[in-house]
């Protein structure tokens, strides 16, 4: 069983993020130094299950409690109930449901008081039944879907029509998963330790639970970078060349600059973005590049205009080799972004669409005659991508070929989705 620190700290973690809705990284920065090592990995691993799994175990404890009790309580009912779902997936072991809801009454007298914790014992034995009834059958209503696997039904809906019921499927089982941890081997001078399990990605590792104490000191030295696989996509379709200086548009947190820089090995990348609290990630990457590649840090809005920041750092108008990583649902990086399926909104593809239609046209721009630019998301749906792009094309009347495009779906991919367009200005 987990220790109470770990477990308390999980429980008004959800209590706060059921009253604030707060980003779950922004949640989990604000245990500053109250928790490290295992019990800050507990934590975060409790935290993420509960959000992950919010509504099925939401809608079975509305058909278990008439009034919902007070935050704090709701927080351990949530808690437990994930490791419930945990425990349904391991039937050999015996006597697991009733430690899990005997810890949850115990943490219940702590952090909210013993009559609650009477309501606890009574919810948490139902729920133990209720939580080990198996999925859907496989073709299922969105409801069915959307509730069992913990997603908004409307979204459930959209994938159907765009994906068609088995791939939907899929998808929701993926996303169900914690996320697997890659690194990108950067030190090409030395070989990767034994503990980095090669993938079939050239370059990308994945790294198993429990060696973080020697990943740190690996991320510090600049030898490797946490990245998933599915970002390659867009800087393999630009193929930086030596000598070359590419502009990253959209360039916080400073992943796919690091990337460019080192695939040419020397040239110069200038990386874009809007002034705000991640332009401080996007200096500490860059401060990583190889020394044979020279960079820029540029602060605007490209939407406006880059003229007088480019004047002002001393570089050219036009590029030969532009990235636009453009903001988008995240619908394909969800297993790692496991808040980002309850913040999102209906309205929010048709909102998004528009923004990145104009950034592209915006960095279209930018580039040189026979330049390429490369359009990318880290987006699933059909209208941050294909549509995007379509239009952009039309509006251009021949001015711009595409010329290749990339669509990684995670449940044929085995990794982050993407969506990675390579256009070539005529």
């Amino acid at each position: 069983m987990p220790r109470s620190n770990a477990w308390q700290s999980a429980a008004r973690l959800i209590a706060r993020w059921l009253d604030r809705r707060e980003r779950v990284d922004e949640l989990l920065e604000s245990l500053g130094r109250a928790l490290t090592g295992v019990e800050r990995a507990r934590c975060q691993h409790l935290v993420f299950g509960v959000v992950r799994h919010f509504g099925r175990l939401e809608a079975e404890l509305g058909r278990l409690v008439a009034h919902p009790p007070r935050l704090a309580t709701q927080g351990v009912l949530l808690v437990a109930g994930f490791e419930l779902i945990e425990a349904a997936a391991k039937p050999g072991e015996a006597g697991l449901v009733a430690k899990i809801g005997h810890h949850a009454v115990e943490q219940t007298k702590l952090l909210a008081s013993p009559a609650e914790a009477r309501l606890v014992n009574a919810v948490v034995r139902k729920l133990a039944v209720d939580l080990a009834a198996p999925p859907p059958a496989a073709v299922a209503m969105a409801e069915e879907l959307a509730e069992y696997f913990s997603h908004p039904v409307w979204l459930v809906r959209s994938w159907l029509a765009q994906f068609g019921a088995e791939p939907t499927r899929k998808l929701l089982e993926w996303n169900q998963q914690p996320a697997t941890v890659y690194a990108r081997w950067r030190a090409t001078e030395a070989p990767p330790p034994d503990w980095l399990k090669p993938t079939a990605w050239l370059g990308f590792f994945e790294i198993a639970s429990g060696r973080w104490s020697e990943v740190e000191p690996l991320l510090k030295s600049g030898a490797i970078y946490l990245q998933d696989p599915g970002t390659r996509f867009a800087v393999e379709l630009l193929a930086p060349q030596e000598t070359e200086t590419v502009l990253d548009a959209c360039a916080a947190p400073g992943g796919k600059s690091l990337l460019i820089a080192d695939t040419m090995k020397v040239g110069k990348v200038i990386a874009l973005d809007l002034p705000g609290p991640r332009i401080e990630r996007l200096k500490e990457n860059l401060s990583r590049l190889p020394p044979t590649v020279g960079v820029a840090l540029v602060q605007g809005d490209l939407l406006q205009g880059l003229s007088a920041e480019l004047k002002e750092h001393g570089l050219p108008r036009l590029f030969t080799a532009v990235l636009l990583d453009v903001p988008c649902s995240n619908t394909g990086v969800m297993r790692h972004r496991v808040d980002v399926k309850w913040r999102l909104q209906e309205c929010d593809f048709k909102k998004h669409p528009k923004q990145q239609l104009a950034l592209l046209a915006a960095a279209a721009k930018l580039v040189a005659p026979a330049g390429r630019l490369v359009y990318s998301t880290c987006s699933l749906d059909t209208k941050e991508n294909e549509h995007v792009v379509r239009e952009f094309l039309a509006d251009r009347h021949g001015q711009w070929t595409l010329e290749k495009s990339v669509t990684s779906r995670p449940w044929e991919s085995g990794h982050d989705g993407a969506g990675a367009f390579l256009l070539r200005r005529v």
